[in-house]
């Protein structure tokens, strides 16, 4: 289930990066990059941090081919991506709890501390979306005011807890996964918000 939830985030990724992408006025090369970058950056970076190799794309190099491939359809089909916007929320968030959880998984394997544990979430989770904007010359939706990195945590908490509590595996993914999700959309919907901090340097 996972594996399935797993390519279908990807793939949603990969085709909302080409959405970015072609803002930006890339070429197609432009337009995989960036895809395969937001898609599987997350899970690479994790790798990397953590000394867990080899890298997910190394040893599953058609996870670059789903990228690119779904980036292109993209590309192909965008006039209708506008009609489509409500369903790529959905996805983009179902990406967001799916890569957490799946960070975690990876990091409790290696039998790290908890802390850690939570962190390997929240980098496979977010940070295939922040280079996906460094990359196009946005400001990191991470560094935005929206529930993003913050039901991250929550999720990964909830797995992390689940875990600790001796609850079935796949309960534990299930029920995180969608308490994620609801607050992910609930989110969107009623433009829930973190707390800004504002600073004005009145001394002139």
């Amino acid at each position: 289930m996972l594996l399935a939830l797993y390519l279908i985030a990807i793939t949603a990724e990969a085709m909302t990066a080409a959405l970015a992408a072609g803002r930006r006025d890339m070429d197609w090369v432009g337009v995989s990059i960036i895809a395969c970058v937001t898609a599987l950056g997350g899970g690479t970076l994790r790798d990397v941090v953590l000394g867990h190799y080899p890298v997910t794309w190394v040893l599953h190099p058609e996870y670059l081919w789903i990228t690119a491939a779904a980036a292109l359809l993209t590309a192909l089909v965008a006039p209708v991506m506008r009609r489509l916007r409500r369903v790529f929320l959905w996805l983009d968030a179902l990406g967001l709890v799916v890569f957490t959880v799946i960070g975690c998984q990876i990091a409790l394997r290696m039998e790290l501390p908890t802390t850690v544990v939570l962190i390997s979430g929240m980098i496979t989770g977010c940070a295939g979306g922040i280079l996906r904007d460094i990359l196009c010359n946005d400001i990191p939706l991470l560094l935005r005011k929206e529930l993003y990195a913050s039901v991250s945590v929550l999720t990964g908490s909830l797995f992390i807890g689940a875990q600790y509590l001796g609850m079935n595996l796949n309960v534990s993914m299930v029920a995180s996964m969608i308490v994620g999700l609801v607050v992910r959309m609930l989110a969107l919907r009623y433009n829930w918000q973190m707390p800004k901090f504002v600073y004005r340097d009145e001394w002139r």
